[in-house]
């Protein structure tokens, strides 16, 4: 199938450019009038700090273990105090951890036997940020919280970096999650994206819209329907069709795709992991793109999936060079890794209706190579759809909480 004429001319044009009150929120929160995707992955409903529930949850079990809690917490000076559902903790009165290391906080008890829910105070005055925390009896609970911000930070953190394997320079922006610079002993997901210019900023983006980006972050760590992760934002350049291909197009050329993975892999994130508190292991490393982007994110999960555990593919141009990309996903079974997760999606409106057919191709191959909808795949087909940056921010959120999961626990 080829494209529409006016998709082409988008690609090219794209190429050149707890009880307490609950926390303010977020100042990116997105406006009421926008509308969401359907069928995404929705947030819990929650507020940043939940009500306290009934404490009894479950009969009561016998002969249950020790049940530790234990916070990781490297910011500033002070106590960390406890709150919980089941005695010996309530809502009303914090109990303290003991510091068992300069960033650690732990406690015990032999006495829960139910499910519990709880919290973390800061000094027992400053609530930890998202719901509460859930511990079974006689497990161990190992959290990260941050209770002064809910909002992250993004900027163009590298204007002008020099690709060897490419052989050229673009920007490269980077987001930080609210957890990051207050709770120094966290470390995080990364989520490698292409066109970086349209992600956060509408001044650096294609016809001023952005995917916002950030506020999905934001929104997800405070309801903790997506767990924290830094986005990296690679920005395209005008080689941007030849880039995001992955063989050449009898009508449109390309094919260097190959290459421009190499450069994600040997020089991006090697920078990325020196640079941040990452979880650098392929099961914590996302690729999500759109249009080419999604086709290159594609691409990446058959060919780099010992580095890319997890895909997102937002209205992939799976009609490139006669669908050659179904062709590559088929190969699965035969490769040494394979991705972890894959998002897929479209729309189904405007002239070229988002490519849709070609798309509920694609979500097919990867369920013939076993891929099960709801665990390893989620496809999405959003009404009305159409293929640019609004309809992409609509749906990143649900791509974001498949990819990356909720906050655990």
């Amino acid at each position: 199938m080829r494209p529409h004429r006016w998709i082409v001319a988008y690609v090219v044009a794209l190429g050149c450019s707890g009880v307490a009150p609950a926390p303010a929120p977020p100042v990116d929160a997105p406006a009421p009038d926008v509308v969401a995707a359907p069928d995404v992955v929705a947030a819990p409903d929650v507020s940043p700090v939940d009500a306290p529930r009934d404490a009894a949850l479950v009969d009561a079990a016998p002969d249950v273990a020790v049940t530790t809690l234990r916070v990781r917490y490297a910011a500033r000076d002070g106590a960390i105090a406890l709150r919980g559902s089941l005695a010996p903790l309530d809502w009303e009165r914090g109990a303290q951890f003991r510091r068992v290391a300069g960033d650690t906080w732990e406690w015990t008890s032999a006495d829960l036997r139910a499910p519990l829910e709880w919290k973390p105070l800061l000094d027992d005055a400053t609530w930890s940020r998202g719901p509460n925390y859930r511990a079974l009896p006689g497990t161990t609970v190992v959290v990260f919280p941050h209770f002064l911000s809910g909002v992250g930070a993004f900027a163009r953190a590298y204007p002008a970096f020099a690709s060897t394997v490419l052989g050229n320079r673009r920007g490269v922006w980077v987001y930080l999650p609210p957890s990051y610079e207050e709770n120094t002993a966290a470390r995080f997901p990364v989520v490698y994206m292409h066109d970086g210019q349209n992600l956060f900023d509408p001044r650096a983006a294609f016809g001023g819209v952005v995917w916002n980006a950030h506020t999905a972050m934001n929104d997800g760590a405070e309801s903790g329907a997506i767990r924290e992760a830094i986005l990296v934002g690679v920005e395209n350049t005008a080689a941007r069709i030849a880039e995001y291909t992955p063989t050449a197009d009898a009508m449109y050329g390309g094919g260097n795709g190959d290459a421009y993975l190499r450069m994600l892999v040997e020089e991006v994130k090697p920078l990325i992991d020196r640079a941040y508190r990452t979880l650098p292991d392929r099961a914590n490393t996302a690729l999500v793109g759109s249009s080419l982007g999604g086709l290159i994110s594609a691409y990446g999960g058959v060919r780099r999936a010992d580095v890319f555990g997890l895909v997102g593919a937002l209205s992939p141009s799976t009609w490139w060079n006669d669908r050659v990309l179904l062709r590559e996903v088929a190969t699965t079974p035969t490769r040494a890794a394979r991705p972890l997760r894959v998002y897929v999606d479209s729309g189904d409106g405007g002239a070229s209706r988002d490519g849709v057919d070609d798309t509920r191709e694609l979500a097919a191959t990867y369920r013939s190579v076993g891929y099960v909808e709801g665990t390893t795949l989620r496809y999405v087909v959003q009404p009305g759809g159409q293929h640019n940056e609004t309809y992409w921010a609509m749906r990143l959120p649900g791509a974001l909480a498949f990819l990356l999961g909720p906050r655990d626990p």
